[in-house]
């Protein structure tokens, strides 16, 4: 997709509306009229049924209508295939399909989808949709959609994967004033999809802030390189439904997306750089304050109120926040002592009482954001018969212009503070009755300025022996399994992660031989693809004398017998004996996300894995900075590096390990699941003591 998003998709000059008609109730009449209310461009009628519509000239086909920019096509599903390539044939680069019946409904729908996919591919069309509500942009007045009404004027843009979410914000949106410049209903995302939008947005200087709902991410690599790059510049705060089990079931049956895991967007879209919230009013508290005040340059927080009550709220707020309560100056609290009643609370939050008239506030809040110690500032009020909160407004929006720091105010009431939040509004400044929701904005805007900061490494590539590791991988295929355990310990090898000495031996003498070239005691496990808990059935015997290997040979194959008479039994493994009471048994791993791709997964192993969910995520490939963070973020690192007089184990080699394991899975897209569980990390490195894999052989 070129550039021509921006300019011919959300500012055309001609728009057809295909399959327009006076109809009552139709969808083609909706468009028709939105566009004929307040369009500044042209609105042309197609259809052939009709010389004219609405008082405007109707055309029988794309192909007999004059240079449009911008084809909306609302026929029944079978005509609009066709229609597609005739807008196609008469070079119009922009078609938005408002028409349903596609890939949301079956293979049927799904086959006509990949059809209109051809087209635009052989056209080079920017499609939106189909199953879409349509296109907005509220620079030329257009309202391509039936939605009931058009968006006011604004910098945030705004996409959805549901149509029916954008009409429910829209009418918010308008109730509360608050403008969009372009807005798109995804659809089915035949061909444009979320990061398209994202990369037009990212370039368009009159878009302040993007905003989103998505139910799924198409391209999860190329979602997180583009937002990556988007939000050096541009904010992006998007709501991303389907968090639960139940939600995720239900997402892919709505919009026919398969829902990834929450735990790879929660990982991706942090990665990306992206705010993600869980409600519409958290999309809309964050985009405003990013798209009205500055970023700050400390996270200090000033509260200035004439509420006791309230103020203890907010400063629990800022307790649960990222952010910290602002310590003041000895000559911020001299001059607040000064302007200040003697009953008045001085210290952060700065209590004006309940008698503070307008010109208190103005001397408390000015001589709070004059402090270096203060980054932002919450101006606080309950309602008084002293204080007029137009008046406390513009004084607010005056001191924070003055002093150049972002501010959010919570003047908390009802009807009285309606006049008061436009004139907030009007000079960018939120008005929450919530305080906790004006810190948790601020909040926001220091974790943007963050990412605005972010500087991206890109991984590094270690030298492997990757032919080695597809030998092994292939075994699978050979032996018509997709499952692998011990056997491919090597595939680790290969990847210069290392594993303790050891052989897989397929007779009692194979493993004795073997057990007196590994120095001391072994541990000896059975290798069966079949049996991935070797533990719990017995298939595990630790510190084995060399004199007692052929017995245990012969035990471990019995239990694996009499567990499950029809499994596969490769033998057993004899392994060099790792000290694991020096060490701390970690797990690394690797999930395939049907969206992000390979999602890995760090915390603490062995047998509590699963009972204590200690883990941290990312999307793969990672630098060593992204690997390093995910060993310090669990909340068990302590005991990494050196807890309660343990000697502290090599972070740096396990950090390897994982950028080892994730050049791996990004080089075999055919590994779907890998488990390193455990893999040691003692005080002279890491050791991976046991593997299992599931492949997909047709990849391979």
């Amino acid at each position: 997709m070129g550039d021509t998003v921006l300019t011919d998709l959300f500012a055309p000059s001609r728009v057809a509306v295909v399959g327009a008609t006076e109809s009552e109730g139709s969808i083609g009449r909706a468009i028709v009229t939105n566009l004929r209310d307040e369009f500044d461009g042209e609105t042309v009628p197609v259809n052939p049924n009709y010389d004219s519509v609405f008082g405007l000239d109707c055309y029988p086909d794309l192909a007999s209508a004059p240079d449009i920019d911008l084809a909306v096509v609302v026929v029944p599903p079978h005509v609009a295939v066709d229609v597609v390539r005739g807008a196609g044939e008469a070079g119009i680069k922009n078609v938005v399909v408002i028409t349903a019946g596609f890939g949301e409904t079956g293979s049927e729908g799904a086959s006509r989808e990949r059809e209109l996919q051809e087209i635009a591919d052989e056209y080079d069309l920017n499609l939106v949709g189909p199953n879409s509500l349509g296109v907005m942009s509220t620079p030329v007045g257009m309202n391509a959609t039936f939605g009931p009404e058009n968006a006011l004027p604004g910098s945030m843009s705004f996409m959805s994967q549901s149509g029916a979410f954008i009409t429910a914000v829209l009418d918010w949106a308008n109730d509360e004033g608050l403008g969009f410049k372009d807005v798109v209903s995804l659809g089915n995302k035949a061909v444009l999809s979320e990061t398209d939008f994202i990369r037009a947005w990212g370039e368009d200087p009159e878009t302040d802030v993007i905003l989103g709902y998505l139910e799924g991410v198409e391209d999860g690599a190329t979602f997180i390189e583009t937002a990556r790059e988007v939000t050096q510049t541009t904010p992006i705060v998007m709501v991303k439904s389907g968090r639960t089990d139940a939600g995720a079931q239900a997402v892919s049956s709505h919009t026919g997306t398969l829902a990834g895991s929450d735990r790879a967007y929660e990982a991706g879209l942090e990665q990306a750089g992206v705010l993600r919230v869980d409600s519409v009013q958290g999309l809309f508290d964050f985009s405003q304050i990013l798209a009205g005040q500055p970023l700050p340059e400390r996270d200090d927080v000033a509260i200035i109120t004439n509420a006791g009550g309230p103020g203890v709220m907010t400063t629990d707020a800022v307790g649960d926040s990222g952010l910290s309560l602002a310590s003041f100056t000895e000559g911020t609290l001299d001059a607040l002592a000064e302007a200040l009643p003697e009953e008045a609370n001085i210290y952060n939050p700065i209590d004006a009482i309940g008698d503070a008239g307008l010109d208190r506030f103005r001397e408390a809040i000015d001589i709070a954001l004059d402090d270096e110690n203060v980054g932002t500032a919450v101006v606080l009020a309950a309602p008084t018969a002293v204080i007029d909160y137009g008046e406390l407004a513009e004084v607010t929006v005056e001191l924070q212009e003055k002093h150049g720091k972002p501010v959010a105010a919570a003047l908390m009431g009802g009807e009285r503070t309606e006049a008061a939040a436009d004139v907030l509004h009007e000079g960018g400044i939120p008005n929450y009755f919530d305080p906790a929701r004006a810190v948790r904005s601020l909040d926001a805007l220091t974790t943007y300025r963050d990412i605005s900061e972010r500087e991206y490494e890109a991984p590094t590539t270690f030298d492997v022996d990757r032919k080695r590791a597809e030998e092994i991988l292939l075994r699978a295929k050979e032996r018509g399994d997709n499952r692998l355990g011990v056997e491919a310990m090597g595939l680790l090898d290969a990847y210069g992660i290392p594993t303790p000495e050891g052989v897989i031996a397929d007779s009692p003498e194979e493993a004795a031989t073997a057990a007196m070239d590994i120095e001391g005691d072994v541990v000896m496990k059975i290798v069966s693809p079949d049996i991935l808990h070797k533990s719990d059935i017995g298939g595990v015997k630790v510190g084995v004398a060399d004199d007692e290997v052929e017995d245990a040979y012969e035990d471990l194959v019995t239990r694996a017998r009499n567990y499950q008479p029809d499994a596969t039994i490769l033998g057993v493994q004899v392994q060099a004996m790792v000290d694991l009471d020096s060490g701390t048994e970690t797990i690394i791993g690797m999930n395939r996300d049907p969206q992000f791709g390979p999602l890995l997964l760090f915390g603490l192993g062995g047998i509590f894995v699963e009972i204590i969910e200690d883990t941290t995520f990312r999307v793969a490939p990672i630098s060593e900075r992204e690997a390093s963070e995910m060993v310090n973020d669990i909340e068990a690192a302590p005991l990494l590096r050196g807890a309660r007089g343990r000697e502290p184990a090599d972070i740096d080699a396990v950090v390897e390990c994982l950028q080892r394991l994730s050049q791996l899975v990004t080089d075999f897209p055919a590994i779907l699941e890998l488990d390193v569980n455990p893999l040691v990390a003692t005080p002279d490195g890491a050791r991976a003591i046991d593997i299992r894999l599931t492949v997909d052989t047709d990849e391979l």
